[in-house]
Formats: structure tokens, C-alpha cells, sequence
């Protein structure tokens, strides 16, 4: 989904059952683009992963003695600031999601630290896990398997009050819910409904409202449009958008698409076999990406404008996405890569600041350069093929 189709498609209504309602319009209207944050000098990030890891372990035999691991994640690093929306994007199976699930502690980590404002939360347990779920939240990918069918859309948004009774006094939680309710874009009076009775995209902004309801720091957006229809994820991202905005959230926002991730975020991750191959702000990794695996993702990107298409370069890489139990040594995308050289199979690179024409940003290449020069090189390849 283009930029122009984000924007353009915003204002499109999406009918709440059985009322007519437009519950989408005003998200168009109110987030007309996203909102960028400024850079975080001084700031303290909010949450900081440092060399974070999930293997999951292979077993085999009669007595079922561990053969291997799948390594999932490995080696995740990054900071996330306050306000600041942090896009992680790659291929299925590549560990966005278990990423995701590790951060709000769905899963437990193999090795690493999770600071949340400063304080370790890796292995937290009991009361002081409950009441750091009150911060860290999560939308899931599928608004059809996450809510429970047999419940009202009443008693999944308010079972965290139920949870959290603090947070809202008991008199008041059904006033509180159809105040998330309208937040979101839907009809309050739809309060006793039953998620069956809900369109995909209802459901999501359902799925948001309970995300939202303890008033967290972070959300964990785990590919929040990617079941949704085109003209749908628009109004669900700018709902996103307004959201920050309103409540000051931080998101780490998981998705495939590319064109959703630019819009929505201040910096990218791209994630390949569990590990991070860049990482910038969006000029750095749309405009000046020098990994050779985020160039093969970003000329994969459909372009509406057949001209355009005509003359851009595509990389098509070779060979299939290597097993995350036997994982290739040095660069793991090295057995994929046109410029890969001896060195790669031998050394894995670091992500570190690397040249981009105009300063540097993360990455982890040893020959990182520019697409422009990558193309000229893939061009010569073919010559001489």
C-alpha cells in the first residue's frame, strides 16, 4: 500500500454494523500524516533491549533429548524513546512477532535485558509482572482469533479493569468502556455486542481499545492491518496515528508491509533471521539503505506508475531463506547476497553506524554501500552473465 493510498483512502467511512455510522472519517481528518518525533537527545529511551535472544529448543528420540535450537531471536539491540514509533519489518518466519511476544513477556527470553524506564524487567514474576503489564500492552494480528467469541464487546475491553481494579472503580468501568468505545471510532451503544457481529476492521479497533485501556507507555502493534483490506488498514493506522498523538504512546509497530511501516514510524528495523540487518530513521532506510537485503525488499515494493516501474532496478535473490535451527555462519544472509565476499561467511558484522551519502546509520554489512552503487552491480553482473 502506497503513501498516496494511506492518505487518500483515510477518509473512506467504515459502516458500524447495522447504524451507518462513519467510524473512520474522523481518524482521516485528524491524522491527515503522522506524527514525527523530534530526534531524542538527552532523553532516556523508555524501553531497552540489549542483546536479546529466544531459542526454542529441537528435540528428538524416545527420552526426547535436545538435538538443537531454533533461534528465533538473536541478538536483538535497540532503544525505544518516549512518543517514538519504532517500525519492525521483514519476512514471515524472520522473528518480528516472537520479538514482539518477548517484549510484553508472552515469552520468556534465553538470554539479554529488557529495561523498561530503567529498571530490569526481564525476569519479573507474580504482583510486579501484573503491574508492568499495566504499561506494556499488545494488539494482535488476527482480530478474529483474539477476542473471545463468547464475550461482549463490553467484557473484552473491560476485563483488564477486572484485572487492574485500581485503574477504574467498578461503578464507572461500563462508562469507561464506551468511552474507549467512541475513542476508537465505534458506537458506544454497541457495548453488548458479540464480536461476530463486527466487520475485521471493527474488530481491530476493538482489539485496540482493550490495548489502550490501563493507559500504557508502549503498545505492541504485532501486524495490526496486515488481515485487513486495503481501504481498512488506512482508517486502523490513522487510528493508530491519532492515538499516539492524544495519549503519548510509544509503539513498536510490527508489520510486512513497507509502505505502512513508513508511514506510521520514526525509525525501522529490518529483521533477518532473527537478527536486526539496519536500522535508521525512514529517509535513511527508504532513501539511503545500504544492506543489500533491505535493497532487495525495498525494489520488491510494487509501484503503481508503470513508467516508474519500467525503470527501476529489481533485485531478485537467489535461493530460499535458510533454516533458523542451522543458521549460515558469518552474515546470515551472505548465501543470498550478490556482494557477498569470503569475509562474510566468516565474520558476522556488527550493526554499526556505516556511510550513507549523506552521514551514516546502522548497519550490519561489511561492504555496505548505497543502492545506486548496488544496482551498477548488478547491471555489470548480468553483462557478464
Amino acid at each position: 500500500m502506497s503513501e498516496s493510498e494511506l492518505s487518500g483512502l483515510s477518509g473512506q467511512p467504515e459502516t458500524v454494523s447495522g447504524t451507518g455510522e462513519d467510524a473512520g472519517a474522523a481518524d482521516g481528518a485528524a491524522a491527515s500524516g503522522p506524527t514525527r518525533a523530534a530526534r531524542h537527545v538527552g532523553v532516556e529511551p523508555i524501553l531497552s533491549v540489549r542483546d536479546l535472544t529466544k531459542y526454542y529448543p529441537l528435540s528428538s528420540g524416545v527420552i526426547r533429548h535436545t538435538v538443537g535450537h531454533v533461534k528465533a531471536v538473536d541478538g536483538i539491540s535497540f532503544d525505544l524513546f518516549p512518543g517514538e514509533t519504532l517500525g519492525i519489518v521483514g519476512e514471515s518466519g524472520c522473528g518480528k512477532s516472537t520479538l514482539g511476544r518477548l517484549l510484553v513477556s508472552l515469552e520468556r527470553p534465553t538470554s539479554g535485558s529488557i529495561v523498561f524506564e530503567g529498571r530490569d524487567i526481564t525476569d519479573l514474576k507474580g504482583s510486579a509482572m501484573r503491574r508492568l503489564r499495566r504499561d506494556i500492552q499488545i494488539v494482535f494480528q488476527d482480530p478474529y482469533t483474539s477476542l473471545d467469541p463468547r464475550k461482549t464487546v463490553g467484557d473484552i475491553i473491560g476485563e483488564p479493569f477486572k484485572i487492574h481494579p485500581a485503574v477504574v472503580p467498578s461503578g464507572k468501568r461500563q462508562a469507561r468502556v464506551k468511552e474507549l468505545l467512541d475513542l476508537v471510532g465505534l458506537n458506544p451503544e454497541h457495548i453488548n455486542r458479540y464480536p461476530h457481529e463486527f466487520s475485521g476492521g471493527q474488530r481491530q479497533r476493538i482489539g485496540i481499545a482493550r490495548g489502550i485501556a490501563l493507559n500504557p507507555k508502549v503498545l505492541v502493534c504485532d501486524e495490526p492491518v496486515s488481515a485487513l483490506d486495503v481501504s481498512v488498514q488506512a482508517q486502523v493506522v490513522n487510528l493508530l496515528v491519532r492515538l499516539q498523538k492524544e495519549l503519548d504512546l510509544a509503539y513498536v509497530f510490527i508489520a510486512h508491509d513497507l509502505s505502512v511501516v513508513r508511514h506510521i514510524s520514526d525509525r525501522v528495523g529490518v529483521m533477518y533471521l532473527g537478527k536486526f540487518m539496519e536500522m535508521g530513521d525512514e529517509d535513511q532506510i527508504y532513501d539511503r539503505s545500504t544492506h543489500p537485503y533491505t535493497q532487495a525488499l525495498m525494489s520488491a515494493v510494487p509501484v503503481p506508475d508503470p513508467q516508474a516501474r519500467d525503470k527501476r532496478e529489481l533485485i531478485v535473490l537467489q535461493g530460499d531463506v535458510p533454516s533458523p535451527a542451522n543458521p549460515p555462519s558469518g552474515c546470515r544472509f551472505h548465501t543470498r547476497c550478490w556482494r557477498a565476499q569470503p569475509a562474510c561467511a566468516e565474520q558476522d558484522p556488527e550493526l554499526v553506524p556505516r556511510e550513507d551519502g549523506a552521514g551514516g546509520h546502522d548497519s550490519a554489512c561489511l561492504f555496505a554501500e548505497l543502492f545506486s552503487k548496488a544496482s551498477e552491480e548488478i547491471t555489470e553482473a548480468d553483462q557478464i552473465g
